[in-house]
């Protein structure tokens, strides 16, 4: 398993919305090559030239889904809910043999603040039956205010990352470092089902506190 470190390219596939837009900036910034994907190509390389522009960086670059997805190292998924399944499906044979970073939330319009988790339990897990287990999914991303994240903001913020895989797991928390975050082991892909369904209770939280970034931090931890 690759660590962090040895990752140069990593695809956000769906980037071109705040949550992947706003990753690509901070791993850009980091010194990764990043690649925003989207349905359509053109869509994709508007999306990071701007980025690119923003930044005056030469390293982010836009391309359809598919063609991100098998040019990737390591690929990010940042899409709505509707789309997750389709999505996948379509790029499925472009990730065997790597990991995908699953940042799906269940949101089910219009009752976006009640939990609403699909079969098979969560969304992530929901995602590694359509992948197979040719590819390791990791939960990550649910709860950071995206937002925040496209800004060089410091985030208040822990990231909570699951997967059935240690390694696959250590990668993303350190990506998740290189990007300026806290992030924590939280256990296997079924834990995704926490973090997910905690998301509908910080939008909850953030409709009564207008303007606010209700997030998760752990506590009493001596971290060394």
């Amino acid at each position: 398993m690759s660590s962090a470190n040895s990752i140069n390219t990593i695809s956000i596939i769906g980037g071109t919305g705040a949550l992947g837009s706003g990753l690509a900036k901070r791993w850009a910034r980091a010194g990764y090559r990043v690649i925003i994907g989207s349905r359509k190509a053109d869509k994709a390389r508007e999306s990071a030239a701007a980025v690119a522009a923003e930044l005056g960086l030469e390293t982010i670059s836009g391309l359809a889904n598919q063609e991100a997805a098998a040019a990737a190292d390591i690929a990010v998924l940042t899409v709505p809910f509707a789309h997750q399944a389709p999505t996948l499906e379509d790029i499925a044979p472009a990730l065997a043999g790597k990991i995908l970073v699953d940042a799906t939330v269940p949101l089910v319009p219009p009752k976006v603040a009640r939990v609403q988790l699909p079969e098979p339990g969560c969304a992530a897990l929901r995602a590694q039956e359509i992948l197979g287990e040719t590819v390791q999914v990791v939960s990550a991303f649910q709860n950071v205010a995206a937002d925040l994240v496209a800004t060089d903001a410091v985030l208040d913020c822990d990231v909570l990352v699951t997967g059935d895989k240690l390694a696959a797991r250590e990668v993303v928390v350190e990506l998740a470092t290189k990007a300026g975050m806290r992030a924590w082991h939280a256990g296997p892909l079924a834990n995704s089902a926490a973090a997910e369904a905690l998301t509908s209770v910080l939008i909850f939280i953030n409709r009564k506190h207008p303007d606010q970034h209700a997030g998760l931090r752990i506590t009493g931890i001596q971290e060394a």
